[in-house]
């Protein structure tokens, strides 16, 4: 089966076409500045790039574009969209009401309304992505994957926050986690390169990117992760502070007059390794002035490794105990000095990295040496892939 995978934003729309039967990607494209001057659809089928520029005023419109480039004569790769047998969607937010992918209906599309107060900045955005494709393929099933269903297999201690029991009671005020697909396949894909059984297995999965996010996964469980009831909680990120004493935030509100609203947005956009260094939010550009001997970036290198240490520390001992650390998006998979940064000195909890192995970027590899207890592997993510997988199994479910 051909399944169409889309992750809507708020004026972007990215989608990817995957053929099931051997779970290869068959073209890729993203649709930029839905809404706003400058419009354009870039498409790739194979080496070749395919790209339309044209006023596209909602995803709707985008949606439209999208097919259209997918069933292009000379540029597509589709003779017409029946070839496409269901649509999966990346949805940020489930709450605490999907515990697994699901089938679109009406009953889903309420609930992932009202769980865009979690999540102001993606939900809204995913569903405007989902009633655009309703709406040009309404007899095509859909299917929604949520980032936070892979994380509601954690127990109350790790997902309760130390607050009155009321707020989580009467308004679900809890610990959800993302990037759960991409902790779901690495972990999964580990257990199947060293050709052990998931079961029986303690990963500890460490998604680093722009946004990062780190998971204790025990027998294939979620048990813990590092971000929170939104995406903000946990380590240093590309401009999210990560975890800050709240009290810290009132202080700085009343010297300097500011409104929750500026704070949270100072939180989400102009702190992290931008904020820190005061230079850029692309890892790239830190490590590359660290080498320079620019003091502030090296500081903002060792925020977040440190930040990565603590939280691999405090899963070993979670778990009791660990067999697989794996570091997997577009930092953990394409940056060594951060992987040897961070195993540097974790030798007492049976951690040891080849240096010569770990030179390399965005492909898999076991990174331990022979003597490693703990094998270090690094695994590229692929959560369309997942989003593909989920969205077969559901859909065939529905044909029997």
């Amino acid at each position: 089966m051909k399944i169409l995978i889309v992750n809507a934003g708020s004026s972007s729309l990215k989608y990817q076409l995957i053929d099931t039967d051997n779970e290869t990607t068959l073209a890729k494209g993203l649709v930029e500045r839905i809404g706003i001057p400058g419009s354009r659809l870039k498409q790739t089928v194979g080496k070749e790039q395919y790209v339309v520029e044209m006023p596209m005023k909602d995803h709707i419109e985008a949606s439209k574009q999208m097919l259209k480039a997918l069933t292009d004569k000379q540029h597509g790769i589709l003779s017409s969209m029946e070839e496409i047998g269901a649509v999966g969607h990346r949805v940020v937010h489930g709450g605490e009401r999907f515990t697994t992918s699901s089938l679109i209906d009406e009953e889903c599309l309420a609930a992932i309304d009202e769980n865009s107060q979690f999540a102001p900045l993606h939900n809204p955005a995913n569903l405007m992505g989902i009633k655009a494709c309703c709406l040009v393929m309404p007899n095509t099933p859909m299917v929604a994957v949520f980032d936070t269903s892979f994380h509601q297999t954690m127990p109350a201690k790790s997902f309760l926050y130390g607050l009155p029991m009321d707020y989580y009671k009467r308004l679900k005020v809890r610990r959800y986690g993302f990037h759960g697909t991409s902790h779901r396949f690495v972990s999964e894909r580990a257990a199947k390169f060293l050709g052990k059984e998931l079961k029986d297995l303690k990963i500890i999965t460490c998604h680093l990117g722009n946004g990062s996010s780190m998971c204790a996964i025990d027998g294939g469980k979620s048990v813990d992760t590092s971000m929170g009831m939104t995406p903000l909680e946990g380590v240093l990120m590309g401009t999210r502070s990560g975890s800050v004493d709240p009290a810290s935030l009132q202080f700085i509100m009343n010297h300097e007059g500011l409104d929750i609203d500026q704070m949270l947005e100072i939180l989400n956009k102009k702190s992290g390794l931008l904020g820190v260094s005061g230079l850029s939010s692309d890892m790239r550009d830190i490590e590359e002035a660290a080498r320079q001997g620019n003091k502030q970036a090296q500081i903002a290198l060792d925020l977040l490794y440190n930040g990565i240490r603590k939280y691999i520390g405090a899963y070993a001992a979670t778990m009791g105990g660990v067999d697989v650390v794996v570091f997997t998006a577009g930092i953990g998979e394409n940056s060594p000095s951060l992987r040897e940064s961070v195993l540097d000195g974790m030798g007492f909890l049976g951690m040891e990295l080849d240096k010569e192995k770990n030179k390399l970027r965005g492909e898999e590899r076991d990174i331990s040496t022979s003597n490693s207890k703990v094998r270090i592997l690094v695994i590229p993510t692929n959560e369309e892939l997942v989003i593909a997988r989920d969205t077969l199994e559901i859909v065939s479910k529905q044909t029997i």
